[in-house]
């Protein structure tokens, strides 16, 4: 005779106030598509797949507004419901990408209905728009995994861009953009020496670089760059296709067809996510940012990991401010990062202090970022105001902890040797 036991998972009361939100959510999101999309649109919405002037070019796709509207309700509909009776366990947050992607489509084509839309080149600018938010996010990441929260990572993208301006003006770009590493690296080796020397507090620190950072190239933009604009005219680093990759239908234009600059992150993003968990340096690296005191026993000095990783952060963070200037408008403007490093820090904890993470949370903000353009182009009936809000309220949505709470994997106290 045997005798089974059935399997249920139990859930702590969080888990379950969690799952009741998102059912809610989902029956928010149900009840707006099928009153706005489905019922009040009329028409069809054609999504461009290919450029005029690609190798292999797919046809559009043309979609009816309202018939995606029903399917998207009813979707959604079922997403609440079973999420309320039983949840969907570890794919929780899967299915919830899901739920969104389709709402998406829903708006895009509630948006586009009788005109056309680019899917390409949305796709596109939204990974160029990710760009500098991925570096903002990796630098988080090198830092935090020490121990160090670098708040300062505004400043440092600021700095990037204003350097990265400045001697990509006289110098040509490619100095620039090396520069413009070297004084994020400069603002990253004042952060370490305020936290690891002196034990100040971390988020002060940052603060007081951010600060420091906006006053004085606000400074410098208005005594120098305005009367003498030949300092301010950085050349742009173009677009370069990569051979046979680039010509791959839809993907090849949106990820091949981009500037070094991307290129860059992709192979950061690749480097960065080996180096950290494959190699001695990543794991003393998650080691001095779990267990300082374990990790010095062993005899891994604590406090050079630190600065080393720090430094490291800083020099991602510069290089990935001089997108703003060499990468994309070739100019400076004051506070021209408008927030995109504290973006990189909400990216960081939504891809869970992984690199990989970090890449995919930036994409959402980039796209987010991105359509708040499109849109704009398309003149829907949402205000423009709302319209810039977009990336900024998704990264409230992400830091709330709607896609789930994040555990951090450092130990952020200040470490005293004995």
């Amino acid at each position: 005779m045997t005798t089974t036991t059935e399997h249920r998972e139990v859930r702590t009361p969080a888990e379950v106030r969690r799952a009741k939100i998102l059912a809610v959510v989902y029956l928010v999101l149900a009840l707006i598509a099928l009153v706005v999309f489905a019922l009040g649109t009329e028409g069809s919405a054609t999504f461009g797949l290919s450029r005029a002037n690609d190798t292999i070019a797919l046809p559009d796709l043309t979609i009816s507004a309202s018939g995606l509207g029903f399917i998207v309700t009813a979707v959604l509909a079922f997403l609440g419901a079973q999420q309320w009776m039983r949840g969907f366990g570890s794919k929780t947050n899967l299915v919830l990408a899901l739920g969104m992607v389709l709402f998406l489509f829903a708006f895009l084509a509630w948006a586009a209905a009788g005109a056309s839309f680019s899917l390409v080149g949305i796709f596109q600018e939204a990974i160029k728009r990710a760009v500098p938010i991925t570096f903002g996010a990796i630098s988080g990441v090198l830092c935090e995994r020490t121990g160090i929260i670098n708040i300062g990572i505004e400043g440092m993208l600021l700095a990037g861009a204003f350097t990265g301006a400045v001697a990509g003006s006289t110098l040509g770009a490619w100095p620039g953009m090396i520069l413009a590493a070297l004084v994020g690296g400069l603002l990253a080796l004042l952060l370490a020496v305020l936290t690891v020397r002196y034990r100040v507090d971390q988020i002060i620190a940052g603060v007081v670089i951010n600060i420091f950072v906006l006053g004085l190239t606000s400074f410098y933009t208005s005594q120098i760059l305005v009367d003498n604009p030949q300092l301010n005219n950085a050349p742009i680093m173009r677009a370069w296709e990569i051979p046979l990759l680039s010509d791959i239908p839809f993907a090849g234009p949106v990820l091949f067809a981009q500037n070094v600059f991307v290129y860059a992150m992709y192979l950061l993003v690749a480097i960065s996510a080996f180096a950290l968990f494959r190699t001695k340096w990543g794991l003393r690296t998650r080691a001095v940012g779990e267990k300082p005191r374990a990790a010095d026993t062993v005899g891994i000095n604590v406090f050079r990991m630190k600065y080393l990783n720090v430094l490291i952060g800083g020099f991602v963070a510069g290089f990935g401010g001089a997108y703003f200037t060499i990468g994309s408008v070739g100019r400076f403007d004051e506070n021209m990062t408008a927030g995109r490093g504290f973006i990189g820090l909400a990216a960081m904890i939504f891809g869970r202090w992984h690199p990989v993470g970090a890449l995919s949370a930036a994409l959402v903000f980039g796209f987010a970022d991105s359509l708040q353009v499109k849109l704009g182009i398309l003149d829907t009936p949402i205000p423009s105001e709302f319209l810039a809000m977009a990336p900024y309220l998704v990264t409230i949505v992400v830091v709330a902890g709607l896609v789930g709470r994040s555990r951090p994997p450092s130990d952020y106290a200040a470490y005293v040797k004995e």
